[in-house]
């Protein structure tokens, strides 16, 4: 027994050699790169996270359906070389951190392999009849069934509208996504974790990190903005199932420095009712509807006043394949921003965003899927053109009982 014991934990060791030598590099360069912790741990919203869609306005935008924030005011004395230079380290050092603790709960997963798999041979017909081809039974998709092929099929992984699945028990998923609007010269990135509460799974909960900056203050590089807490509850259907509801209710916590228009300056909450329908076997469709209220909002000189958003979303899913999908997705932001005391203005953004997304499924149970699109702005939003970016890692983190 102490034989088999060793064996397993030098195998473990091995995997993760590399893992653990990445997540010692990436600390090393929170420390010795000046970076403080606060700029290391930012992500923020569900789904995709939050979205710029802030107004052509000066004044500080205080939410959008996913939360809308602006750049910070930095002074910088070296001239562009010194910004360009700011901005490349901070991101480095947002990033490379981020990427060593997703790539460890990976490692995590190679630990995590059912027993299913090693205590019965794929040939017998004894085997389970979820295990297929060194597939986990516990499936990183929201579908438990194996698609044609036997690997998982991309489900959960939209970019600008949410769909309405929660994450199956024992799988965690961790979402990147960096957007980019050209003409407006604004860039936000993204960090999220869902978690699945209960085995039914009806209950979620997830958070989300941001780093952002905005094209108004050139002046400035990234900077960190407020933190979200989101409950999801799966009150109609599943992954499995033709169609599905999972309301959502979020909390903004004013973590961002509104001075330097990174936050709302105050505590906000947000609702979201995302709808998803299977149209047919190659085709599904989301729809949302969601609002933020931030009772006491600031502007970056201090003015405060209540501030209200909404927003609608609808996409269409092309399933060309079981790991590579065309997406079509539709969003209408308006909000209120404050500029000056109880006094605020009306803005709209309406952006269309095309796409595709592609799948990476591993034996152990990892899923990656990678996505990239093009957002074009309409009505409003006339001109406007960007792209955005879409990493998800998802795998188990539970492994089962032998």
């Amino acid at each position: 027994m102490r034989k088999d014991f060793a064996h397993e934990y030098g195998e473990i060791c091995g995997q993760n050699f590399y893992v653990y030598l990445y997540l010692l590099f990436s600390l090393t360069v929170i420390k010795y790169g000046k970076c403080s912790l606060l700029n290391v741990l930012w992500p923020m919203t569900t789904s995709g996270a939050m979205r710029l869609c802030k107004p052509e306005s000066k004044n500080t935008s205080v939410t959008t359906s996913m939360s809308e924030q602006k750049g910070h005011h930095v002074s910088v004395s070296n001239g562009k070389s010194s910004r360009t230079h700011s901005t490349t380290a901070f991101l480095l050092c947002l990033t490379l951190p981020i990427l060593g603790s997703v790539t460890v709960s990976a490692g995590w997963a190679q630990t995590a392999t059912p027993a299913e798999i090693s205590d019965c041979k794929l040939s017998e017909l004894g085997c389970p009849r979820d295990v297929r081809r060194g597939e986990s039974s516990v499936n990183t998709s929201k579908v438990k069934e194996p698609n044609s092929e036997g690997t998982p099929a991309i489900q959960d992984n939209s970019f600008l509208v949410e769909e309405a699945y929660n994450q199956e028990s024992g799988v965690v998923q961790h979402i990147q996504t960096f957007q980019r609007l050209w003409n407006r010269k604004d860039w936000v990135y993204t960090f999220t974790q869902e978690w699945p509460v209960d085995k039914s799974p009806r209950h979620q909960l997830s958070y989300t990190l941001v780093s952002l900056h905005s094209g108004e203050h050139p002046e400035t590089s990234g900077g960190v903005g407020d933190f979200v807490l989101n409950y999801r509850y799966q009150a109609i259907g599943s992954g499995k199932a033709k169609v599905a509801f999972s309301p959502r209710v979020s909390v903004l916590l004013p973590t961002g420095d509104y001075r330097r228009a990174r936050g709302a300056g105050s505590t906000g909450i947000q609702t979201q009712l995302p709808v998803s329908l299977v149209v047919t076997k190659k085709l599904v469709a989301h729809w949302n509807a969601g609002a933020t209220l931030v009772p006491s909002a600031r502007n970056d000189s201090g003015a405060r006043a209540a501030t209200f958003g909404y927003n609608l979303g609808q996409s269409f899913v092309w399933l060309l394949h079981p790991r590579f999908n065309f997406l079509l997705e539709t969003v209408f932001y308006r909000n209120e921003e404050v500029i000056a005391p109880r006094t605020t203005q009306w803005s709209s953004t309406l952006l269309l965003n095309p796409g595709i997304r592609w799948a990476y499924n591993f034996k152990n149970g990892l899923q990656i899927v990678p996505g990239i699109a093009v957002p074009l702005g309409a009505g409003p939003s006339s001109g406007e053109k960007g792209v955005f970016l879409y990493l998800s890692l998802e795998h188990p983190y539970r492994s089962s009982s032998r």
